[in-house]
């Protein structure tokens, strides 16, 4: 059972909640938290990803960051990085990850870039991505339970 989903990014307050809000509307019966490999810790979502994640209907505003544990890694069934260096630091740096990484673009076969300290139109390009890849992962979750 996929009951406690992971999703990371570096510093917590673009991508990663983001990715969050989407999945916990997805599925709000699951544990699903976000952690940067290299977080801001404390800091809140970026404006941007809150005005995005508004848009689409989902309060991202309580979002404070936090950095990746040991324990996160053991407790999570899923880990979802938003590229290929993120899984491969993953999976080299937390031996409890093996088996259970995947890039967030996983089967689209795309990593999806950091907007951090870019614009809105950055912002907006990188969650149409997150919206895809967790759209196609949301499909797997649901046939896997």
């Amino acid at each position: 059972m996929m009951n406690n989903l992971l999703v990371i990014c570096i510093g917590n307050i673009c991508r990663s909640p983001m990715a969050q809000g989407l999945l916990l509307k997805a599925f709000p019966d699951k544990t699903i938290r976000s952690a940067g490999i290299d977080a801001l810790v404390g800091y809140p979502a970026d404006p941007h990803s809150i005005q995005i994640m508004q848009e689409q209907g989902i309060d991202i505003s309580g979002h404070r960051a936090q950095r990746l544990t040991d324990r996160m890694v053991r407790e999570a069934d899923l880990i979802l990085t938003m590229d290929a260096e993120q899984k491969r630091y993953i999976e080299k740096n937390y031996p409890a990850a093996k088996g259970k990484v995947l890039r967030s673009g996983e089967f689209g076969d795309f990593d999806i870039p950091d907007p951090y300290q870019q614009d809105m139109s950055s912002f907006r390009q990188t969650y149409r991505l997150i919206s895809q890849g967790m759209a196609e992962l949301a499909r797997k979750i649901v046939q896997i339970g």
